[in-house]
């Protein structure tokens, strides 16, 4: 059950971190909500991951954009309901493992720990794809040079800016998730007034009419598509390890989860019509193979002349805030882990200073140097994108799904006077329904019995391979600690707050 704060992990026998621990209560609402929003990326994800979806939703775009939303939606209100009694940095484990089992917590919390290690390699990836595209267009510089350099830089930047705290982290989230929603969404409305299309055939994006792309027409085409607006949609759950430093956080962060999630779900949609409206739903299929970095440069061009260079920074800035956010939601998780020794000790140490978790953020910065670098040496920053990008799609619906599972034990179990059918166990059903044959996709299994799911094209199809692999290390160390330290496993289900 739930620990008060006087339970602390020197009372539960375990190692105390070192330094001051978390700076609890520190963070207001709205510092929460972006730290959700700019998780998303929205002005990233609309130039990159939603752009990559319709290669394969094509003009169905939207019809994915919307079923993923209500997805996504149905998952924040299950996390919603879950945070209300639980708040703790460790939150996405901790759900399972007082829902369903402690093994449950571990397998999700292992899980949730590699993708939000991989967020940070991913972005900082995309911001050197991006500056070394218009580097070297622009001024003929060369690319692998640029897209190195312009990698590494904003990785050591926002490991300054974690190493500052919670405060400092979640105030840049706000400006910089503001800025880059109000440039897309003013492009837009340029695009809207541009349109070349009727207003009949942008709603018929809400179909499967334009579901066209060969080898993934109609239903298929719509889930290669889900894969990669799920992904745009990854990171609404990151309020919830803010749990410990947000202000009422019983309050703040179910709000926090649910606004995030419709916010930029409705973004999304505005965005994806403009871009039907512009360039007509039959021609969505190509739209992520216009411009060079992204079609939304493209676009910028061809609207706001030398404007596109504002959201070309917009794209830039979203890719920054993203990496923000990340850092601050996985050192958080590592935090958790490592105070009740699931993870190193040491990954609970944190600042005296500026009470951050400083070896989660040496850790954070170190893994885009000894992940998306290789890879991207070999297959190239954009293969090694939608590589990583498929990997933390799969396991953040795995996670999504158990999520939805552990609002219905949680409630059945433990707040039996509170459960409710309709949001205790109609809807996570529902919800957990709609993601598996997403699921199934992302990782290439299931083309034999599920005959609308296609297999994506190598290498992103090893993506199945890697997540497998991961996991099964994870069963393996799951299985010493049930052996040598069972209590570290039953830890998971303790809130300290």
């Amino acid at each position: 059950m739930a620990s008060k704060g006087t339970r602390d992990t020197a009372a539960s026998g375990l190692t105390p971190a070192a330094g001051t621990g978390l700076a609890r209560h520190s963070v207001g609402l709205g510092g929460v909500v972006f730290q959700s929003v700019t998780f998303m990326a929205p002005g990233g994800a609309i130039a990159t991951s939603l752009a990559v979806a319709a290669a394969y939703a094509g003009g169905a775009l939207s019809l994915s954009v919307l079923i993923t939303l209500i997805a996504a939606l149905i998952v924040a209100a299950s996390i919603a309901q879950l945070a209300r009694h639980l708040p703790s940095a460790g939150s996405i484990y901790t759900y399972p493992a007082l829902g369903l089992h402690p093994y449950v917590g571990f397998l999700v919390g292992w899980g949730y720990a590699l993708i939000t290690g991989l967020v940070g390699p991913i972005v900082n990836l995309l911001i050197g794809y991006f500056v070394g595209t218009e580097l070297n267009a622009e001024f003929g510089w060369n690319f692998r040079a640029m897209w190195i350099i312009f990698m590494l830089l904003p990785a050591a930047l926002t490991a300054l800016a974690g190493y500052f705290g919670v405060k400092f982290g979640t105030r840049v989230g706000v400006v910089l998730g503001g800025l880059e929603i109000l440039i897309f969404v003013a492009l837009s409305i340029w695009m809207f007034a541009h349109a070349t299309a009727s207003a009949g055939s942008v709603l018929d994006t809400f179909t499967l009419k334009y579901a066209t792309v060969k080898g993934f027409t109609g239903a298929p085409g719509l889930l290669g598509g889900s894969v990669y607006v799920l992904l745009a949609f990854v990171g609404f759950e990151a309020a919830a390890p803010l749990a410990e430093e947000a202000r009422s956080p019983r309050r703040t962060v179910p709000r926090a989860v649910l606004l995030s999630c419709l916010i930029v779900g409705i973004l999304y949609l505005f965005t994806t019509l403009a871009v039907a409206a512009y360039v007509g739903p039959s021609h969505m299929a190509g739209y992520g193979g216009l411009g060079g970095g992204s079609p939304w440069i493209l676009f910028g061009r061809q609207l706001w002349g030398w404007g596109w260079v504002i959201l070309f920074l917009a794209i830039i800035n979203s890719f920054f805030a993203n990496g923000n956010s990340a850092l601050i939601a996985a050192t958080r998780t590592w935090y958790a882990m490592g105070r009740i020794e699931l993870l190193p000790a040491a990954f609970a140490r944190t600042s005296r200073r500026h009470a951050s978790p400083v070896v989660g953020v040496a850790a954070q910065t170190l893994l885009t140097v000894v992940i998306a670098l290789p890879l991207a040496l070999d297959y190239g920053p954009a293969t090694t994108f939608e590589l990583l990008a498929t990997i933390l799609s799969a396991v953040m619906i795995g996670i999504y799904i158990v999520i939805n599972i552990s609002v219905i034990g949680y409630y059945w179990r433990r707040q039996r006077a509170e459960f409710n059918w309709l949001a205790h166990l109609v809807l996570p059903v529902i919800g957990s329904l709609v993601l598996l044959p997403v699921l199934a996709a992302a990782v290439g299994i299931g083309a034999s019995w599920l005959k609308f799911v296609t297999p994506l094209p190598y290498p992103i199809s090893q993506a199945g391979l890697a997540v497998g692999i991961w996991f099964a290390v994870g069963l393996l160390y799951l299985a010493y600690l049930a052996v040598t330290h069972p209590g570290r496993v039953r830890e998971m289900g303790q809130v300290f707050d």
